[in-house]
């Protein structure tokens, strides 16, 4: 079993040009989970969340991941 808190690199695809992110294997786990909610691609989500960001990337992606935790526990802070 794998660590949750290991830090991996993971490839996307972000306006037609591969990148990576840096993510520990639980974000990346709700990332995919809330994708597939929303009925989108990983590489769509993390690309609304690209366009949204004014600051690191991985960053924003784990705020995303905290605030939609939030909402579906019912302490939405509505930072994203």
């Amino acid at each position: 079993m794998s660590d949750p808190a290991q830090m991996r690199r993971h490839s996307v695809t972000l306006s037609g040009h591969r990148t990576s992110i840096s993510l520990e294997d639980a974000f990346w786990a709700e990332l995919q989970r809330i994708a597939t909610a929303r009925s989108l691609s990983l590489n769509a989500l993390v690309t609304e969340v690209d366009k949204a960001r004014t600051g690191n990337l991985s960053s924003a992606l784990r705020l995303m991941v905290l605030e939609d935790l939030r909402q579906a526990s019912g302490n939405s802070t509505g930072l994203t």
